[in-house]
């Protein structure tokens, strides 16, 4: 097996990056460990960019015919759209904080996302034109702002929900309107991405928000031990709501995360999403995505009858998965007005030692930047 040529590290730079990884004690970013004798196999426990034979993705392709010639009835699929969020919740209740691990890799696949060396947002990601001029709200973009479940909140929500009703509003009426830097994570689950960036980046102009649909995730956040309100936070949201805004202004993010989320979306409502969330961004900011790939192991397992649509299947749970291309996210990125600065394959063969098993996994990362403001000529 030998490396596939997505876009990723070549040979001498993805050793450097192995090499200077190990030294720091991190995690080697994706790319970094390539198979090239079969009889080093079951050496590690996951190879990276691994190379399909025709026969291989044949057989995937077959498969997916398969598991897609029968769909699920409209009646079904109805019932898994409009009841989305109770499936989730279902999921979190089961799960609680149990299922996922903290996401510490990040880090390394996304230096955005680690401490900056100064407190001082960085030339790439510039503030608001005008700097304390008047922010637009988000409501002509943004998505559902939901009050948090905590009563301890509630009247800070409402006080908030209130000025959100306006069209307008100043910078300061927002939570996190005075820190230099803000994350937003979409899709947050319990926490595993929001709290390793607490716990790491400790620049003391950082907020971060992050939402869920799910208030039964959100109501676990907020109930976690490490949840600073004044660092942090946590409000219901469905990314599909074009009719409710976010609690924070267009143009007053520099990072917005989206791992394993925007898959669960019914693909005919992925490019308003996008859209919405990339009114969020200031000049220069960046989404950061990383989700399902075509073929992935978890396609090729789904049986007949699970599928909604083309790519788009249901789970035994409820919850819905969509298989992306490179292509597809792309074009949603860029139909947003966002420029490519990454979209590469982690294509993956993951081992199981003990029982000598191999799995095919494929996941996609992106990272796409708002422009920056043309010069004057």
């Amino acid at each position: 097996m030998a490396a596939r040529p997505h876009g990723g590290l070549s040979d001498a730079s993805a050793a450097a990056a192995a090499a200077a990884a190990a030294e720091e004690g991190k995690r080697p970013p994706f790319g970094t460990r390539v198979l090239d004798n079969a009889d080093s196999l079951f050496h590690y426990n996951a190879w990276d960019n691994v190379e399909w034979s025709r026969e291989q993705e044949a057989a995937a392709r077959k498969k997916v015919q398969e598991n897609s010639a029968k769909l699920v009835p409209p009646e079904k699929k109805a019932d898994y759209e409009v009841n989305a969020h109770e499936y989730w919740n279902g999921f979190y209740k089961i799960h609680e904080n149990r299922f996922f691990k903290d996401r510490h890799w990040l880090f390394t696949e996304f230096p955005e996302l680690a401490p900056r060396p100064t407190a001082k947002t960085p030339e790439s990601l510039v503030p608001e034109a005008g700097g304390g001029e008047t922010l637009r709200a988000s409501g002509s973009c943004g998505d559902a702002f939901g009050l948090p479940v905590s009563d301890s909140r509630a009247s800070r929500a409402d006080g908030i929900a209130q000025k959100l009703s306006h069209l307008k509003m100043s910078a300061d009426d927002f939570p996190g309107a005075s820190a230099t830097y803000r994350i937003l994570e979409v899709g947050c689950g319990v926490g595993n991405t929001v709290f390793p960036i607490l716990q790491t980046n400790n620049d003391p102009g950082l907020f971060v928000y992050c939402c869920d649909f799910s208030t039964t995730a959100v109501d676990l956040v907020q109930a976690n031990s490490e949840y600073d309100p004044s660092r942090c936070f946590a409000f219901v949201h469905d990314l599909c709501d074009e009719h409710k805004s976010y609690p924070m202004p267009e143009g007053s993010l520099d990072i917005i995360i989206l791992v394993f989320v925007l898959s669960a979306v019914d693909p005919d409502k992925m490019q308003n999403a996008i859209t919405r969330l990339s009114c969020l961004l200031k000049p220069g900011g960046r989404i950061l995505l990383r989700d399902y790939g075509r073929y992935d192991m978890a396609q090729l397992r789904f049986k007949t009858g699970r599928c909604l649509s083309e790519n788009f299947y249901v789970r035994g749970d409820g919850t819905r998965v969509y298989f992306f291309t490179q292509d597809e996210l792309h074009g949603l990125f860029s139909s947003a007005g966002l420029e490519k600065v990454q979209n590469v394959v982690d294509s993956r063969l993951q081992v199981n030692r003990g029982r000598q098993l191999t799995m095919y996994r494929i996941w996609i990362q992106c990272r796409y930047r708002k422009p920056l403001p043309s010069s004057p000529s």
